[in-house]
């Protein structure tokens, strides 16, 4: 059923004082106000442990009595650029808020609900506020508050924030798609509803309310939306899919988002294969069809982006695009782990709820052999290694890329792209508990005995720059193996 909007602003109207958490104003529209409200408001409820905080507009701040507004922020600019958009330029990127105007019984009113911050306090224009009492105040650098805000929100997941509340079961049920909760974890499909949604409350994807409602969890929403335009905390984590018509990004260009949940990552693959370029061969009367890049690779890219992407930062979500000769995945949020260690190095999880949970449904293993599976599937394919990139961002917005490239033969590959692959399959040897020697180095690139002179170059070249070194280096030339620089 829809949010009952007048009972909510009952509720906070009937409050006797401004709380923590709870903001009123008339008409004043100060966009620096309202920034540094949203910050300390929103660093308020992480550490009330509430599920909103509010600020309403059009009340009468002494006496709690409705008297409308003029303040309209749909219509609202703040030097020439619409109120919103300043307002999430100037905050930080873990800011999430909505304005909800409202006519409450012929009076003008405008509620902006205000999500608790996760992952590290909410900033305006630089500087964290708190609440002191009624009024906002910047946090004081290394003070016992400061200290108390970012245990508390480095320690508010993400995953556990509502993305929809005070529905029924049967709008509960009606927003996700329930059944690939039950195919993928193996569970028996229960016969009646009530169960259903235990099974769904169980694992932290819905809520039972005090009210004899249910919400949904922003982890439900991320894995199991029917479409996630319908969720405001993750319609900006929808994968979206960009092909250009060329090598470049000022190339024509068509995109499309992916309306639903991440679990049923098998359909995710093959909402993105579709988009990849293919060739067909005719062999013996059957037709073949050929895949630019190795599909195992493709899945375990979409795994990693989904899975291990920064949920805290509200405004990026995952890309993938896609170009003549290269894909690209991109996401928000850089390695937990050193690049050159990715194959090697357990693996460490940003988001362990959805983690979690996607290693039961199937999506990945958790194990750390994700990376170990898309180079061993580039080496088969004899396609370049992946090239990863970080960055932090000129808006200090961290994000991570990995890039595939279609198939070239040896002669047409750079020298750092034959250096790198020299280095990856000296780490996929190593984890197989294995060396790299000039014939396995030969093999991955699709050579002959011929190129044995050119790979042996190659090895002197590498070890040279430090990224492989002899596992013995008194070994006889021809029978000598190497292993990572690291190692």
């Amino acid at each position: 059923m829809p949010e009952d909007l007048i009972q909510l602003i009952d509720q906070l109207i009937a409050r006797s004082t401004e709380s923590q958490t709870v903001e009123f104003k008339e008409s004043n529209d100060d966009a620096f106000m309202i920034g540094k409200d949203i910050s300390a408001l929103s660093n308020a409820a992480a550490i009330e442990g509430q599920d909103y905080a509010y600020m309403l507009w059009g009340v009468d701040d002494a006496t709690h009595e409705i008297v409308g507004t003029s303040f309209n922020p749909l219509a609202a600019k703040h030097k020439g650029q619409e109120l919103e958009l300043w307002l999430r330029l100037k905050l930080s990127k873990n800011a999430e808020f909505k304005f909800i105007p409202v006519d409450y019984r012929g009076h003008r009113t405008v509620i902006l609900r205000i999500w608790p911050a996760t992952g590290y306090p909410v900033s305006f224009d630089g500087t964290e506020y708190i609440r002191s009492g009624t009024s906002t105040q910047p946090v004081a650098k290394n003070s016992q508050r400061e200290r108390r805000l970012w245990e508390v929100t480095k320690s508010e997941a993400f995953e556990d924030q509502i993305a929809a509340q005070w529905l029924t079961a049967e709008e509960t049920l009606d927003l996700l798609d329930w059944n690939i909760y039950f195919r993928q974890t193996g569970t028996p499909l229960p016969s009646n509803r009530t169960e259903i949604l235990h099974y769904l409350e169980s694992d932290h994807i819905i809520r039972f309310l005090d009210s004899g409602q249910y919400a949904i969890t922003n982890l439900g929403a991320l894995l199991f939306a029917a479409d996630m335009q319908r969720f405001p905390t993750v319609t900006r984590k929808a994968l979206r899919v960009i092909k250009y018509e060329g090598d470049r990004k000022s190339s024509p260009s068509r995109s499309r988002d992916y309306a639903h949940g991440y679990a049923d990552l098998d359909d995710v693959t093959a909402f993105l294969q579709a988009w990849l370029p293919e060739s067909e061969t005719i062999g013996r009367g059957l037709r073949v069809t050929h895949t630019a890049y190795p599909q195992i690779a493709i899945r375990e890219l979409l795994a990693n982006m989904l899975i291990h992407q920064d949920l805290t930062t509200r405004g990026a979500g995952p890309l993938i695009e896609i170009f003549n000769n290269r894909v690209e995945f991109s996401n928000p949020g850089n390695s937990l782990i050193r690049l050159e260690r990715l194959v090697n190095d357990p693996p460490e999880a940003r988001n362990p709820k959805l983690a979690d949970l996607s290693r039961r449904l199937r999506m990945c293993e958790e194990a750390g052999s994700g990376w170990d599976k898309i180079i061993d599937a580039c080496e088969t394919a004899h396609i370049p290694s992946p090239v990863v990139q970080q960055s932090d961002g000129t808006d200090g917005n961290a994000s991570i890329m990995v890039r595939l490239s279609q198939y070239r033969s040896y002669p047409d590959l750079s020298l750092s792209e034959r250096m790198d692959a020299c280095y990856w399959h000296a780490c996929i040897q190593f984890a197989n508990g294995e060396c790299l020697t000039n014939a396995s180095l030969r093999e991955r690139f699709g050579l002959d005995d011929s190129y044995s002179s050119p790979i042996s170059r190659l090895i002197r070249e590498s070890v040279t720059s430090g990224l492989i070194k002899p596992s013995d280096p008194n070994a006889p030339r021809k029978k000598m193996e190497y292993i990572p620089g690291w190692a």
